[in-house]
């Protein structure tokens, strides 16, 4: 990175960072801290819920994703429009009624202290897990790229975030996102708009369309219903449409966004524009990596994208193998740079023959390049046995550092440090106002003055800050980092979306059959996400859970009741 890299990056941080500090200082009122003071108009709840979503693993490793795997994530997001429509009719009104601070107090009131202890439990553990991902993934990224150590980029990332977010609250988070967010997409913009630009003059965007379809990169839809498969139609609308509903309706750091605004109707405009957007955008980040991977079928790839790693393989006797290998890539790349060129010209002729002749061609230089990567990722792995060998989540900050001009490598790490920045300041908060109205104002401290509660919250967010640094700086890498973090949200959304929708329309069940059905529920996912994770993939664990928790919820209260039958004719 050039002198001028490295001032683009410090300034775009330090302004965003000081800019919410500026504007929110002084806070000391607990509706302001935690609702903004209900003044956020739609449009910047719609942009907080996106930029929350929309974390720096979303800009890493959604390209990659689309690298390796082609468009088939974007399935994941075909329940969202819907979710958005049925929290729009249910559970907005509901809390804005309530005027609650956070989801989990409404539990309370149509329970007991118990559920409402259970919930904001189990949103602790998921968050808190999920936030140390949060900073962990572009800080492991950042680290390994910039030859920096994890340690200190977690630290910064933290540092960053806790200068705003510990001072001014729900309103530092809203105000800094909408500008994190415009400046996260224009830059990724930019990088696909290079990688389109540095195409052959003979390729427009037309034919980058058809090209990605022939290399099967355009694969959008799968209508095979496969409970093993992760990504297809039915996944996304029935799996994805129960992990939003209860990533959008239970979950705090999403909750705490539209609970903010002015009222009803702002908060259901802010989720449906989110609804409306939010596809599109995938779409056009997914666009991105395959855009970058039409560069790379012209230009020359690395053999293994995660450089660092491959010079630690080199240094331990391997080099002489691993540069025979990069050789033989280098080779197998310029005839399949030719197979690529002979689909464009026969594109152009219609020439339809000839474009499954040269796509048959390039399909098995393809699939020889695979098995030569293959064999670099093995040599890795005998000299470094823990290494992560998977490095599809460095394709495209790698495209970045060596493909783009000086100073947007600048403004595109930034891109990375603000994405993080944004979905870690509203997990903080999210935390933090659970943990201090939920924990600590309801079963520790229940008669504080209400600038006390905002100074312990002030501290909750800190001590949240200090343990996902901590989480971040000792984690280990499992899959692909966009997919691992929506793994973790899938172990335990499920469970407390059934104890919202039985919250919300069976006044039949009551608090302590719903609380063991939840139980129920929390140990069968875990059971089978420890010894059944290939038969059945993690989106259809939120159904899954979702209908334990309601069929043992009935069951229990159905004992319940005859038992209290039993008794009284006793």
């Amino acid at each position: 990175m050039q002198t001028v890299d490295w001032i683009i990056l410090f300034s775009t941080l330090l302004l965003v960072v000081f800019y919410g500090y500026w504007k929110t200082r002084g806070i000391q009122s607990l509706d302001s801290y935690m609702l903004g003071n209900n003044s956020l108009p739609w449009w910047s709840v719609g942009l907080s819920i996106m930029a929350t979503q929309a974390s720096a693993i979303t800009f890493l490793s959604t390209p990659g994703q689309a690298y390796e795997d082609g468009m088939r994530f974007l399935q994941f997001y075909f329940g969202l429009p819907l979710a958005m429509i049925i929290l729009s009719i249910t559970a907005v009104p509901l809390y804005k009624k309530l005027k609650v601070y956070t989801a989990y107090e409404y539990l309370e009131t149509r329970f007991d202290l118990k559920v409402r202890t259970l919930a904001a439990i189990l949103f602790l553990f998921l968050r808190g897990i999920s936030v140390g991902i949060t900073i962990y993934a572009p800080a492991l990224i950042l680290s390994t790229i910039l030859d920096w150590d994890i340690r200190w980029t977690s630290i910064l990332i933290g540092t960053l975030v806790i200068i705003y977010a510990v001072s001014g609250g729900t309103r530092a988070v809203s105000l800094t996102q909408k500008y994190q967010l415009t400046i996260v997409m224009v830059g990724m913009l930019i990088a696909g708009g290079i990688a389109y630009a540095r195409l052959p003059e003979t390729v427009n965007f037309a034919d980058t369309c058809r090209l990605a379809g022939e290399m099967g990169k355009l694969n959008l839809i799968n209508t095979d219903f496969n409970l093993s498969d992760r990504y297809n139609i039915w996944s996304g609308l029935i799996g994805g449409l129960f992990l939003f509903l209860a990533y959008f309706g239970t979950d705090q750091s999403q909750v705490g966004r539209y609970i903010g605004a002015r009222d009803t109707t702002e908060s259901r405009l802010g989720l449906i524009f989110n609804g409306m957007l939010k596809i599109p955008m995938q779409f056009i980040i997914l666009y991105i990596g395959v855009l970058v991977f039409l560069f790379y079928q012209f230009h020359q790839p690395p053999v293994f994208h995660n450089k660092s790693l491959l010079t630690q393989a080199k240094g331990a006797d391997q080099e002489q193998k691993l540069h025979r290998l990069e050789t033989d890539f280098i080779q197998i790349h310029q005839q399949k740079k030719e197979s690529a060129e002979k689909i464009v010209s026969a594109i152009h002729t219609g020439d339809v023959a000839s474009i499954e002749g040269a796509r048959d061609q390039w399909h098995q230089n393809q699939e020889k390049e695979k098995s030569l990567r293959e064999s670099v990722r093995a040599r890795i792995t005998e000299v470094i046995p823990d290494a992560k060998v998977m490095d599809k989540d460095y394709v495209f900050i790698n495209y970045v550092m060596t493909n783009l001009p000086t100073g947007l490598v600048g403004l595109l790490l930034a891109v990375v440090f603000l994405a993080a920045m944004s979905s870690t300041a509203s997990e903080l908060n999210a935390l933090a106002a659970t943990t201090s109205v939920d924990i600590y104002k309801r079963l520790i401290r229940k008669d504080a003055h209400e600038q006390q509660y905002v100074r312990w919250s002030k501290l909750f967010t800190l001590l949240w800050a200090v343990i996902a640094v901590l989480y971040a700086s000792l984690a280990n890498q499992a899959e692909n980092l966009i997919q691992f973090v929506n793994i973790v949200g899938s172990l335990f959304y499920g469970t407390l979306l059934g104890i919202f929708l039985i919250a919300f329309f069976f006044p039949y069940i009551k608090s302590t059959a719903v609380f063991f059905a939840a139980i129920v529920a929390e140990g069968f996912i875990f059971y089978l996400y420890i010894f059944q994770r290939e038969a059945v993939a993690f989106l259809h664990y939120n159904y899954i859970s979702c209908l334990i928790v309601l069929a043992f919820g009935f069951l229990f209260q159905r004992l319940a009741f005859t038992k209290q039958q039993i008794k009284s004719v006793e």
